[in-house]
């Protein structure tokens, strides 16, 4: 039977309160593990929402990224140090955690982006860190206590995962989104064609409903694909 788990939205803001972003607080009878970590301009959000949620120091277990963009991973070697708990990612986005570079391992063509993003989406020395635990496409979280399946889903970025438990809760990072209302494919990818060939292979899986990283969580039947 699968495991009992609750799983909450924390809706963080981006600088400027232009838009918001999703961690996920993930309650299972092991303990917490958290999914996304927001910007660093909401460092004081996320504390106050783990606290609300009575996770405290030595109750979480897991910081888990499903992409290496700072909006997030900004906070997750902040909060690696205030609850002693690990890092999790894909390897082929570890370096953008580790040496503060989210062009690292992707293939940008737009000169202008290069240019642009940094002025608004920076992360500090301190902030850069190397992941703990290197997660692998078909593996699982079981061992540090949480019954998930990690699915390595390219195309936003090449190490972006989506997170997938017995019960049909995907936890998808940038890959999937209902920021505009209307839950669809990211149109931010870098790789277009390993975006739609990740969303084919999600569409052989069982799922239910779907936690993006922007937007509202959502019925997998309600994606426009």
């Amino acid at each position: 039977m699968p495991m009992d788990q609750n799983i909450t939205t924390i809706r963080l803001p981006l600088p400027l309160n232009i838009t918001q972003v999703n961690s996920y607080l993930v309650h299972t009878e092991n303990g917490f593990f958290l999914v996304d970590t927001g910007m660093t301009n909401a460092r004081r959000q996320i504390e106050a929402a783990l606290d609300h949620l009575c996770c405290h120091l030595g109750d979480l277990k897991l910081i888990i990224l499903t992409h290496g963009d700072f909006d997030h991973s900004g906070n997750a070697a902040y909060l690696r140090g205030k609850f002693n708990a690990p890092i999790a990612m894909h390897h082929a986005d570890a370096g953008m955690l580790e040496n503060g570079d989210m062009f690292w391992n992707r293939k940008i063509k737009s000169t202008l982006l290069k240019r642009l993003l940094p002025i608004f989406i920076r992360i500090k020395k301190k902030d850069e860190c190397p992941p703990d635990i290197f997660l692998e496409d078909g593996g699982t979280l079981a061992e540090y206590g949480w019954d998930a399946t990690v699915l390595n889903t390219p195309g936003h970025s090449s190490g972006s995962i989506c997170l997938l438990t017995p019960a049909g809760d995907l936890l998808c990072g940038d890959l999937l989104t209902s920021s505009t209302g209307k839950p669809m494919l990211n149109s931010m990818m870098y790789d277009v064609v390993a975006g739609q060939n990740s969303l084919i292979r999600l569409k052989s899986l069982t799922i239910k409903t779907v936690s993006p990283g922007h937007g509202q969580p959502f019925a997998w039947q309600a994606l426009v694909t």
